[in-house]
């Protein structure tokens, strides 16, 4: 169990720091209507990402049963999140522009009207179809890793969701000076680092599907040290 939540924090990092529109949503919430009404809102987005999960994994669970066992499917996994990193990286270098503003959230949605609120996180993150490829991506390389155990997956996947929200609470309390030192500069180099992390990871279960034998020699040497 403790492996897999441990597994979850750099998910959880990532996707927190993954510079979106519910990025800048969150953040302009936070210091226009304040705490609550952000956090609100982020429940929201965080009720879409959970809808995505579902969807990712009742559409491959019983696939990836079959195929659970198949280094292979490390491979596959691993070309599929490289593909991810790398468009992601292309299409950074294409669009990015030095004079490119922050985008500005504006609504008519009181801070004390929390259904709206929360409509709307979950509209931000729903009407993404990236989001629902990035779910897909990591039940495709970490099911199998888990057995495709349906109580290990809801342990990984809930403790990604919890140290998503954790680092979202903190970015909501610093929104202001997080918001100040979001250049467009800025943001482009976060955005380069995180495609760059993605390609890691992919190149790393890549390898994970072309030596197997490798992977499990390294398990045995790190069982006997338990």
């Amino acid at each position: 169990m403790w492996q897999d939540i441990l597994a979850a924090i750099p998910w959880g990092l990532l996707l927190a720091f993954s510079i979106g529109p519910g990025f800048f949503v969150l953040l302009e919430t936070s210091i226009t209507k304040g705490f609550r009404a952000a956090l609100t809102l982020d429940l929201g987005i965080v009720f879409g990402d959970i809808l995505f999960i579902l969807i990712a994994y009742l559409s491959t669970n019983q696939l990836l049963e079959q195929l659970k066992d198949n280094p292979t499917l490390f491979i596959v996994g691993g070309l599929i999140m490289l593909g991810y990193g790398l468009i992601s990286f292309i299409q950074l270098k294409k669009t990015y522009k030095k004079k490119q503003d922050i985008p500005e959230d504006e609504d008519n949605i009181q801070k004390n009207n929390y259904f709206g609120l929360f409509f709307k996180g979950f509209l931000v993150n729903f009407i993404n179809i990236g989001v629902l490829g990035f779910w897909l991506m990591i039940i495709i390389t970490h099911g199998p890793k888990m057995h495709m155990e349906t109580q290990r997956i809801i342990i990984f996947f809930g403790a990604i969701l919890f140290f998503y929200l954790l680092f979202d609470i903190a970015k909501i309390l610093l929104a202001k000076q997080l918001k100040n030192k979001l250049t467009p500069l800025n943001i482009y180099k976060i955005k380069r680092v995180i495609s760059i992390v993605i390609l890691i990871f992919g190149l790393f279960f890549v390898l994970q599907g072309l030596f197997p034998n490798e992977k499990q020699k390294l398990q045995q040497h790190f069982d006997m040290f338990k």
